[in-house]
């Protein structure tokens, strides 16, 4: 058997190939073009890939090609049609970044919540050297108990996350962009609501017809000045030019944001617009790759490969 990698330098550079090296033969490329795809595919049982396309200009005669493993959730960036055309399978892998994704969203969360950035700054500056007083008080934050906590999309991640910020203390609601019957144990609002009543709200929802471009220039106004937005889903589901003019406008307090509308960051990317930076925090698709995520991630892909042989 062998087995092609066409972006693997997506999954990081510290990852454990043995258990497909002992399926067959494995070719791994960092990167693959369009035009590098059908030459790297040729002779393939099985095309392992994360962004990369497969439709019938980059694969225009799939040959051997009997199985394509997705790592990652979404299949947009597959031709499922062309596949059954020719009578390939594909798989792709859900649930295996819930505990990753879940601890960045906190993590993104106190580091606004919170003025980390100030106040490491603050004292790395020098300027607690001695100090007037013991503490400092110039940026002033708030307990997670007692707050508000609306969730967008309340799948595996965010009925984690709302787990979570339940332990802490806070009120936790959630909304359901495609209307699905409430699930038990958790709060179900409409989104005029969640809107109105969020201390924070965090996005973990897909992105579809749904959800897309949902959070724009008439939800920010909805939302509380002192909110803070996060979100952990897909960048599209924000509308990037009306959350840089929330932001400029003290519409919201602070977003946080691991997705963005076109990944890498374009130069030209409204959120460069933001006067104060200091109320916005960008970490570049990496909610869910903690190393954990990543192996488990692996394992279940060469689980399919070897249950599909």
């Amino acid at each position: 058997m062998k087995i092609v990698f066409l972006d693997a330098k997506t999954l990081g550079d510290d990852i454990d190939y043995t258990p497909f090296e002992q399926l067959g033969e494995v070719v791994k490329y960092p990167f693959s073009t369009p035009e590098e795809i059908a030459g790297r595919a040729k002779g393939a049982d099985v095309l392992v890939v994360n962004k990369v396309q497969i439709n019938a200009r980059t694969i225009p005669s799939p040959e051997k090609l009997k199985l394509v493993c997705v790592t990652a959730t979404g299949t947009n960036n597959l031709d499922k049609e062309y596949l059954a055309k020719w009578n390939i399978q594909w798989r792709n892998v859900a649930g295996y970044s819930t505990e990753s994704v879940a601890q960045h969203t906190f993590a993104v969360l106190f580091y606004l919540m919170e003025h980390l950035r100030y106040y490491d700054d603050y004292v790395k500056d020098g300027h607690y050297i001695n100090d007037q007083i013991f503490t400092h008080f110039s940026r002033t934050f708030h307990e997670l108990n007692g707050s508000v906590w609306g969730i967008l999309g309340l799948g595996a991640i965010g009925r984690r996350v709302a787990d979570i910020a339940g332990m802490f203390g806070a009120d936790v609601i959630y909304y359901s962009a495609s209307g699905a019957p409430a699930q038990e144990g958790y709060h179900q609002v409409d989104f005029e609501t969640l809107l109105r009543r969020s201390d924070i709200l965090s996005i973990h929802a897909p992105l579809n017809e749904y959800t897309q471009g949902l959070m724009n220039a008439e939800a920010f106004r909805k939302m509380k000045s002192e909110a803070i937005l996060l979100n952990m889903g897909r960048g599209p589901i924000i509308c990037e030019a009306d959350l840089a003019d929330a932001l400029n406008h003290h519409e919201i307090l602070a977003a946080g944001l691991d997705v963005l509308c076109e990944e890498p960051m374009a130069k030209d990317s409204p959120l460069l617009t933001v006067t104060d930076q200091s109320r916005l925090f960008i970490t570049p698709h990496i909610a869910w790759a903690a190393v954990e995520s990543r192996q488990r991630l692996m394992k279940i892909v060469a689980g399919q490969i070897r249950d599909f042989f």
